[in-house]
Formats: C-alpha cells, structure tokens, sequence
C-alpha cells in the first residue's frame, strides 16, 4: 500500500527530527528535559509506525502478542528503574541501559547473519557489503554490553579494579583475532563457518570484559561516554541492515555526541584517549608513595557558619561525597541562606567530578540550583583568588594540587581546581581515606585547610541551623 509506505516515511521523518529538536535541547539544563520527551515522542511514533505500516512483499509484521507483550515489560521495567533510582545510582543506571542498547544491536547481528546463512544455504547470492555490517554490529554492540556491564559492577561496588602484567597486550592480541576472523568470514562468505561468527561473538564479550576491568576509578566517567558512543554506532548500523533511517539517525547522534563528549572530557583531563585506555589511573595499586603529610586541623560547625556568613564571595565545589549522601536539596538551602545574607555563592564543577559526564550538573539541576551559578573549571580558577571561602564537599581527586606539582602522581597533568588560591578551603569528608583515585591529597595539610568531618547532608544541615541562630 503506497499509501502507508508513505505516511511510514513521514513516521520516520518525525522521530528523526525529533531526536536533533531533542539533542539539541539536552545542551542547557532549563530545556532538557522538555528536549528528552519530545525526542522520546519521535521514537514513539517511529516505533508504531513500524508495527503498524511496515510490510515486505505485501506482508506485514504480525506477532503483535509478542511486540506488545515485550514492550509493556520493557516499560514498566524501565519505568520502575527510572522512578526508584537515587541520584547517586544514576551513573551505573546510565551503563546499564547503555549495556541493553549495545546488546540489542548484538542481538540484530545474530539474527540478521543466521538469516543471511540460511538463504546462502539455499543457494542467495553473497552480500559482503551485508556481512560487514553484521560484523561491526556485532563486534562493536557486544564489547559496549559487556565493557557496560563492568563499569555498571564497578560503579555499584560488585568489582574492584582488575589488572595484570601484560593484560593490554592480550586485550590487543584478541582484538587483532576477532578482526583476522571477521575478515576471513566476510571475504570467504561460506555458510559452513557459521560456528566461528559465534567464536567472534564469545572473543568479543572478553575482550569488552577485559577492556574496562583495567580502568581505575577517575576515569570511569570517560570510559562510559566511550561506551556510549559504542552503542550509538552499533545501532547505526543496525539502521544500515534495515535500511531504517530513524535508527541510522539515532545511532549516528549518539556515536557522534558519545564520541565528541569523550574527546572533550579527555581534554579537560589533559590526557589522549590512549593514555586513558592504557594508562589508567585510579585504583590503590597506583598512587604516588604516600609521604609524611604532618597535621591537619579541624574547624567547628559554628566556626564555618561565621566565616561563610561574613564572606563576600564563597564557592562550592561539588563532588561523589555530595551525591552519596543526597545532600543537594540542603547545599541549595544553604546557598540561598548566604545569597540572602547578601554572599556571592557560585558552584565549581570539575568535567570530570562524580561518576559519570555531567553528573554534578544533573545532581544541582535536581536540585533547582540556577544554572548560572554552575562555573566550569576554567571560569572557577579565575574566580578562587578573589574568593574568601570554598567549602569542598565530597570531591577529592579534581582538587588534588598534586596534579600540578608531583610528576610522580598518576594524576599529575590533569587540570585541576585551583581551590588552594582562595583565602580559606573547608573540606567536607567523613574521613581522611583517599579518594575514588586511591591518591592522597596534599591540599588537607595545607595551612588554609581545615577539614569539616562528617555526612555531607548532616554537616549542611547543621550548617544551615547555625547560620539561621546567626
């Protein structure tokens, strides 16, 4: 029917629109997400257009049981996950649908190779342009699932950091297999290796296993926009097996918006992408030696309250700590109780704090924290020397002032911020353990430093009291 054939074409259309209005949308914290419902409208309307108008030789899809039946669960699922989830959860969340996407683009190279299979078997022609995409889904959708499932383990805490003598080398070794076996499938073309597409299928789910397993803690946040980016190539191509555009459109978005993201975030760390990948830091097993900091000296809960309520200019720098303890809805009180006291209070974001790209953004943005008092790092460090107090809440690493002066340290070279330039530094922690990158940090022994032990959440509110009886 040219008529439905038609309107599927305008279905498509629409959901691919929607997904740049969308994209486009996600980039300011105020439209996002008004961006994220009418990019998941597009898809909507996309997918029931493909159940509903889509025909080959005159036969629609039918199974209709099994494709509602199958989004209803996924819905619901998805809903509940969705609705359930702390902010703090939210970065393993974003892996673990990540994961799904990328073994949902596997699963269509199965699928479509045993289909191809079958008709060479019964004597169709080759198509070795169809054999290379199928492998590429495959290859790339199953590494993604299984690299998204480590950082999902890693980031709950399942698994640690896992790493041997010469481990990169293997990970190269399997790759340069999966590669030689892929090419020799897909120039040879004959049905009788059908058993090795699946030994391509198996090296792959080690090699993203083994791929992530290595990668220390601060550098989690990269490797999921990575991974990201994976899964949005690896549905491309199932677009290309389709010859569906709203999947090609989708895919290509997300593999270029993953891929742009990671490039930026490997910027702000000031290390290539290799280095990240090869040279990983984080984890107790790298650390610089740890050296004789001397003292550190506390300051009381009323003391802060006096110094930040009689300061002109006063920065929070958010970190993990921040979203562990669900502390963001408080760190607003207290930064509307300075504002109304006539303080100037802004919000240091690091690219890399938290777990994953933009997760202290996200955590505000819950929050209700304006969105013009979000500085980024380089605004942030011209603002510290006139700022006369940074409270430090639960970020470790992106203040570490080792990162510019211990060549020795796995983070030396990454940009960081310059909290120490500022008159007086108050470091929220619940203890002096390291942080996620397993380093110490010489800025808690430094002569403006006073540490502030406890909860984030009961520190601020106690905070918040005390500047109240002020």
């Amino acid at each position: 029917n040219r008529m439905e054939l038609n309107i599927l074409i305008i279905c498509y259309l629409i959901g691919s629109i929607t997904f740049i209005i969308g994209l486009k949308m996600l980039s300011h914290p105020e439209s996002a997400r008004k961006g994220n419902l009418i990019a998941a409208a597009g898809m909507a309307i996309s997918i029931l257009g493909t159940i509903f108008l889509y025909e080959e030789e005159g036969i629609k899809l039918g199974n209709y049981i099994w494709i509602f039946a199958a989004l209803i669960i996924g819905t619901v699922l998805g809903t509940i996950a969705a609705k359930k989830v702390k902010m703090t959860a939210m970065p393993e969340m974003v892996s673990l649908f990540n994961g799904m996407g990328g073994a949902c683009a596997a699963l269509i190279s199965i699928v479509e190779f045993d289909h191809l299979n079958h008709q060479i078997q019964l004597g169709g022609p080759v198509n070795s342009g169809t054999l290379l995409i199928i492998f590429a889904g495959l290859i790339i959708g199953t590494i993604s699932f299984a690299g998204s499932m480590v950082a999902w383990a890693k980031l709950n805490g399942r698994i640690k950091d896992f790493a041997f003598n010469g481990q990169h080398i293997m990970n190269l070794v399997i790759f340069a297999v999966i590669i030689c076996l892929s090419a020799y499938l897909i120039i040879s073309g004959d049905p009788a290796t059908g058993s090795l597409f699946y030994l391509v299928f198996v090296l792959s789910i080690i090699y993203g296993l083994f791929f992530v397993l290595p990668i220390g803690g601060a550098d989690m946040p990269v490797v999921i926009s990575l991974l990201n980016s994976f899964t949005g190539v690896a549905a491309a191509f199932g677009g290309f097996l389709y010859d569906n555009p709203v999947m090609l459109t989708g895919g290509i978005l997300v593999g270029s918006a993953g891929t742009i993201l990671t490039i930026l975030m490997c910027k702000a760390m000031n290390r290539p992408l290799s280095n990240v990948l090869i040279g990983s830091f984080g984890g107790s097993s790298s650390g610089s030696v740890t050296k004789d900091q001397g003292a550190y000296k506390e300051i009381s809960i009323s003391d802060s309250a006096i110094v930040m309520s009689y300061a002109k200019k006063v920065m929070i720098v958010p970190g993990y700590g921040l979203a562990v303890a669900q502390a963001q809805h408080v760190c607003h009180e207290l930064e509307k109780l300075l504002s109304d006291k006539g303080v100037e209070v802004n919000y240091a974001i690091h690219p890399v704090a938290g777990r994953m790209p933009g997760h202290m953004n996200v955590l505000l943005a819950e929050a209700d924290v304006d969105y013009a008092r979000l500085l980024e790092m380089e605004h942030a460090n011209e603002e510290f020397p006139q700022t006369d107090v940074v409270l430090v809440l639960g970020a470790n690493d992106v203040v570490n002032p080792a990162a510019k002066t211990d060549p020795g340290s796995p983070i030396y070279g990454m940009p960081v911020l310059d909290v120490e330039l500022s008159k007086l530094v108050i470091i929220n922690k619940r203890s002096m353990n390291p942080g996620y990158a397993g380093i110490e940090n010489e800025l808690f022994f430094q002569p403006k430093s006073s540490m502030l032990f406890g909860d984030a959440k009961s520190v601020l509110q106690k905070l918040v009291a005390e500047i109240k009886t002020l």
